[in-house]
């Protein structure tokens, strides 16, 4: 396995990795002021919510028609013109006057837009390294999305206290277009992975071959459900906690990168790959904690312990690509990535409802119990499957 050191030295890495990480930067300064400036405006803990992972529920749509574009469109031009886009919607929300309506309009354009830019990144990182230098590129990834929501977050509850939500998306867009210039400028114009032109009829094929395989349809249902559950909880930070919620999720970013390090350096591969379900049950049983309506100190205990669960997705996209095609890294690694960020989207919407019916505190703890649940039922279900199935043949090409 090879060290950050060496994967920083790789050709077009670093570039990845810096643009990767100012996108990060500016999508939680920038969620956590439009869940602000939402909740500030309606007093509603559903919209406060579905502002902050409303982008996540137009996944569902990309991965339907859009999908096929991961490895058939040119991955410099595809990521650049995605963070381009972000600073542009992103410097609408800010626009003052602006109906709640259209915000939430620019969020699920967003959200389609963004639709591509997981199975174009993670593709582009299995293509720059190695096989083997995967699992510890994806980690480093994740410490660093750790790291920036950290600091986001805590940086974005900080200016919420000195500048409006407005100025604070403002500088979120500011963020985007640097992460747009540095794709642009760092990364080689590469060509598609994929000969034919994305296309919907493409796309759900591919997912058709991807699905058909009862190991691969566990492990992506493992990476979807309980980890969305339990960004549902996540969502409800600024209900629950409305002066605290920066704290929160600084809080749940730190617990996050303590688990990716963990998992993605410190382990050897035999233990980590019998940690998937444990880690994803202590994901979600510290919110159960929330049921007693606990102090901000002891709610952020809480999340920095559940957080360290996060890191059951590296084991689990490590067990994916076992499972895959290599022509079809690109596609399968989207589809994990639209398939978790709707299931996101899903389970925010959802305990925001709940929430408006009961209360933040009671929602979360409901989230945290199904999640709990499901993970039991996957991990019956996985041991009746076979360890390895046969490699299929990859979909047919749509010539160009």
């Amino acid at each position: 396995m090879p060290s950050y050191r060496a994967l920083l030295r790789t050709p077009e890495f670093t570039p990845l990795f810096l643009g990767s990480a100012a996108q990060t930067a500016a999508q939680t300064v920038g969620g956590l002021a439009l869940g602000t400036l939402v909740f500030r405006a309606t007093g509603s803990p559903l919209l406060s919510a579905v502002s902050m992972f409303g982008p996540s529920l137009a996944q569902v749509l990309g991965a339907t028609f859009l999908l096929s574009g991961a490895d058939r469109l040119p991955p410099r031009t595809a990521l650049s013109a995605i963070a381009l886009a972000f600073a542009a919607g992103t410097a609408v929300q800010a626009l003052p006057g602006l109906p709640v309506g259209a915000v939430f309009a620019v969020v699920l354009a967003l959200g389609l837009v963004a639709s591509l830019g997981g199975g174009v990144r993670w593709g582009l990182l299995n293509e720059i390294l190695a096989t083997e230098g995967y699992l510890t590129g994806r980690s480093l990834f994740s410490m660093v999305n750790g790291l920036m929501q950290i600091t986001g977050f805590a940086t974005g509850g900080a200016l919420l206290t000195v500048l409006s939500p407005r100025t604070c998306l403002l500088l979120a867009a500011a963020l985007y277009l640097t992460a747009a210039l540095v794709l642009r400028l760092g990364l080689s114009a590469r060509p598609p992975r994929a000969t034919g032109r994305p296309s919907a009829s493409a796309t759900r094929r591919t997912n058709a071959v991807l699905w058909s395989s009862r190991p691969r349809r566990l492990t992506y249902l493992g990476l979807w459900l309980p980890n969305g559950m339990v960004v549902g909880c996540e969502s409800l930070y600024v209900s629950y906690a409305p002066h605290a919620a920066g704290t929160l999720f600084a809080c749940g970013a730190l617990g996050m990168f303590a688990g990716d390090v963990t998992v993605g350096r410190l382990l050897p591969a035999a233990v980590r790959a019998r940690l998937a379900t444990p880690l994803l049950l202590l994901l979600a049983a510290p919110y159960l904690v929330f049921g007693a309506h606990p102090s901000v100190p002891v709610a952020a205990v809480c999340v920095t312990v559940a957080s360290v669960g996060f890191g059951a997705s590296l084991v689990q996209q490590e067990r994916l690509m076992e499972l895959t095609p290599g022509e079809l890294a690109g596609h399968a690694l989207g589809l994990h990535s639209a398939g978790m960020l709707t299931m996101q989207g899903t389970s925010a919407a959802l305990a925001g409802a709940v929430a408006q019916l009961t209360s933040p505190a009671a929602a979360m703890t409901a989230m945290a119990a199904v999640s709990v649940c499901v993970t039991l039922a996957l991990a019956t279900a996985a041991r009746r499957s076979p360890v390895r199935p046969a490699p299929e043949p990859a979909p047919e090409r749509t010539p160009s």
